[in-house]
Parts: C-alpha cells; sequence; structure tokens
C-alpha cells in the first residue's frame, strides 16, 4: 500500500473531502439552531448514530441470517438477529420483516407479496391525510393497482368508518390499508378490521408514523388486529431511517421473498443493526416517558394554537402531529413555511382535507413534536412556541416583531440543545 493510499485509509472526513464535511456541520447547526416541527422528523440517540456509521456497512449480506448468498455473515446474523427478536417481543407479532429500507419500500413488497397487477386496493385519499403509497395515482400504488381511496367527513374531519364501509362493499377491494401521514387522531383498527373481514380483504396497516407510541402502550397496537403491518422506525420512533413489515405467520414466507429477492438486493446492515439499537431502547421506561412527553406537548401546543385562534382540523389532535388550516389568518402554507423558518421554526406546508389550494402551495401546514421532545422541551415550551408562531403569522410584515421572535427561538435552542 502507497503512503498516499494509506492516508486515504486512515484520514478524517474533513481531510479526505471538506466540502461534504462543511456539509455536515452545517447541517448539525441547522438541527441545533433551529426549533424543528416537521412531524415525520426526529434526533436519534448517540448510539444509534454509532450503530449506523459503523463497519457493517461494508458487509454484503443478501439472504436471510443462516441462509445467506454470501460467506463472513456469521455477526451481521447476529445483528439481525437481534433485531427480529426485539421487534417481535416489541410488538407481540408473529413475524416481522426488518430489512425494507424505508416505509415505501415495505408497501411495495406487501404489494408485491399479496396483490397482482391491477388488483383493487382502497386506502386513505393522499389529500385527506393518506400516504402517496395507498393508491395515489402519481406513485407505483396507483399506477399497477386498481387504486380507491376513503377519505374524512368534510364536517368533522374524522374518517367515517360507515362511508370506508359503503365504499368497500362498492368495489370489493383485495387489500384495505388503513394508516395515514396527516391524520391527528386515532383509527380505528378493529372498525376496520370488521370492513375488511366482511368484504373478504386483507387488512393492512401502515403505522409509519405512531410506531414509536404504539410500541409504548400510548396507542392501540394493529399488530394484534391487522393482518400485515408496515412502519418507519424513524419518526415517533427515534431509530434510523428504515422500514419493517409485522405479518401474521401464513403471510411470513410471502413477505420474505417480496423483501428479497423480489424487491431489495443486500440489506443494509448497518441500519440493521441501527435498528436492533433503536428497538432495545424502546423497551426501557425512559422510552415510555419520552412518549408521554410527545403526546402533552401535541396537546399543549394544539390548545396553546386555538387560543391565538388558529383553526386545526378536527380540533386537535390524539397523536404527535397538528394539522392548521391557515385560511383565516390569511397566509397560505408555502408563505407561512418560508415565513417560519426565517425565525428559526421549522414546519411543513400541508394540504387540508378538501383544500382549495394546490399541494404544492397548500392552505395549511403540519406540526409535530418528536424532535422538540426528544431536546428536552415539555408543555411549558410549547405553549411559548405557539406563541412564536402566532407573532410570526400576525406580524409577519414588522421586522422588529419577526427579530424578536428570531432571539427567542434562538434562545430555546441554547437552553435545549440537539446534542
Amino acid at each position: 500500500m502507497s503512503k498516499d493510499e494509506t492516508l486515504l485509509s486512515t484520514a478524517s472526513l474533513d481531510k479526505v473531502d471538506p466540502e461534504i464535511a462543511a456539509t455536515i456541520e452545517n447541517e448539525h447547526k441547522r438541527q441545533q439552531e433551529n426549533l424543528i416541527m416537521i412531524a415525520s422528523e426526529n434526533l436519534v440517540s448517540r448510539a444509534v448514530l454509532e450503530a449506523q456509521g459503523s463497519v457493517l456497512t461494508n458487509k454484503y449480506a443478501e439472504g436471510y441470517p443462516g441462509a445467506r448468498y454470501y460467506g463472513g455473515c456469521c455477526f451481521v446474523d447476529q445483528a439481525e438477529e437481534l433485531a427480529y427478536k426485539r421487534a417481535v417481543e416489541l410488538f407481540r407479532a408473529d413475524h416481522v420483516n426488518v430489512q425494507p429500507h424505508s416505509g415505501t419500500s415495505a408497501n411495495m413488497a406487501v404489494y408485491l407479496a399479496l396483490l397482482k397487477p391491477g388488483d383493487r386496493i382502497l386506502g386513505m385519499d393522499l389529500s385527506h391525510g393518506g400516504h402517496l403509497t395507498h393508491g395515489s395515482k402519481v406513485n407505483i400504488s396507483g399506477r399497477y393497482y386498481e387504486a380507491h381511496s376513503y377519505g374524512v367527513d368534510r364536517e368533522t374531519n374524522y374518517i367515517n368508518l360507515r362511508h370506508v364501509r359503503e365504499k368497500a362493499i362498492e368495489i370489493k377491494p383485495k387489500l384495505i390499508i388503513a394508516g395515514a401521514s396527516s391524520y391527528p387522531r386515532l383509527i380505528d383498527y378493529a372498525g376496520f378490521r370488521s370492513v375488511a373481514d366482511e368484504v373478504g380483504a386483507i387488512f393492512m396497516v401502515d403505522m409509519a408514523h405512531t410506531a414509536g407510541l404504539i410500541a409504548a402502550g400510548m396507542h392501540p397496537n394493529p399488530v394484534e388486529t391487522a393482518d400485515i403491518v408496515t412502519a418507519t422506525t424513524h419518526k415517533t420512533f427515534r431509530g434510523p431511517r428504515g422500514g419493517m413489515i409485522f405479518c401474521k405467520s401464513q403471510y411470513a414466507s410471502a413477505i420474505d421473498k417480496a423483501v428479497f429477492p423480489g424487491l431489495q438486493g443486500g440489506p443494509l446492515m448497518h441500519i440493521v443493526a441501527a435498528k436492533a439499537v433503536a428497538f432495545k431502547e424502546a423497551m426501557t421506561p425512559e422510552f415510555i416517558q419520552y412518549q408521554e412527553t410527545v403526546l402533552a406537548n401535541a396537546r399543549a401546543l394544539a390548545e396553546a394554537l386555538i387560543e391565538h385562534k388558529f383553526d386545526l382540523i378536527t380540533g386537535g389532535t390524539d397523536t404527535h402531529l397538528i394539522l392548521v388550516d391557515l385560511r383565516r389568518k390569511g397566509i397560505s402554507g408555502r408563505l407561512a413555511e418560508e415565513l417560519l423558518e426565517g425565525v428559526h421554526l421549522t414546519v411543513n406546508k400541508n394540504v387540508i382535507p378538501f383544500d382549495p389550494k394546490g399541494a404544492n402551495d397548500p392552505s395549511g401546514i403540519r406540526l409535530g413534536t418528536p424532535t422538540l421532545s426528544s431536546r428536552g422541551m415539555k408543555p411549558a415550551q410549547m405553549t411559548e412556541i405557539a406563541s412564536l408562531i402566532n407573532k410570526t403569522i400576525e406580524y409577519r410584515n414588522d421586522q422588529e416583531k419577526l427579530a424578536e421572535v428570531r432571539n427567542s427561538a434562538s434562545r430555546l435552542c441554547l437552553e435545549f440543545p440537539a446534542y
């Protein structure tokens, strides 16, 4: 090995690639210096970061523990077996596949395992709070399958199971999907199960957003009710970015074959190991306390926003997220997102049910409390943050007021560091 090669193999990132090193450091600063309220984001522990950045990234491991297509897999087998065992115990599941690279990959694997192109599926309308992979026309789920959707009631903005049942009886889907990305209320899994049984459909739940709450016992566990449950390991779960699939034993072989070799090649073993770490963390009393804080903070933030005359979809939340209708405030979701970003408050624009505007400039914003809670914030801080959001929007043309908000947000960031 030459001297230059030795240097390359041992040098730190800032020596090998200063541009990327600077980019990572800038992102680190951004996460520290902003109050991040994107509901699908969170902060992982140092232990999860360490596992993700480990030498396991060097190992190819196509297949499953004990049945790999490469040699030298004894230790990555141990990592996946730990992830499997912990996930099954945590969610009281018959079977789990921990290899999906994302929630989308998990959903696609379920469809590949159980459906044929053209089969009918019934999922929640994306514009009413569902997910892209539940049958949206711009997604493969809406292009390869005959996708139908249900939405929320126009008056209450709650899912109306009677309407779901009527739609299911009308179209007789092969698969019914429950789960959402911007629906702030509990979902009646038992009610969906009843509808699926009535029409002879397979019942799938996508619990990507609420997996952490469910693991901590804060929400009903759909693994006990549904045939198939997909989830992400980030968001409220506070693990690495990735997916997983739980299923009843009769579907285990089909699901595993759909993930590999059907959809993915080699699993990301450094991520699988980080998932195992997150599963172990989720078994602790501290994780339960954290999820209690996530919910308490969401309720406090919702209540404070209502006091400031914000219109909330469904009037509040049962989860970690809040969907805000900004029309009464006279501002679009896109402009609100940009305005809040300028004062160190990070949110995302979001469509609201029956939104008269398009997805690129919708009428709402979505707020979430997982990251704020991971920083140690409590309901008192949520009340203050609601006030900062209100001031930003009310005084959006007053630079002096905006500077005051920016300073207050910066103070909170220093008081509650990200890492």
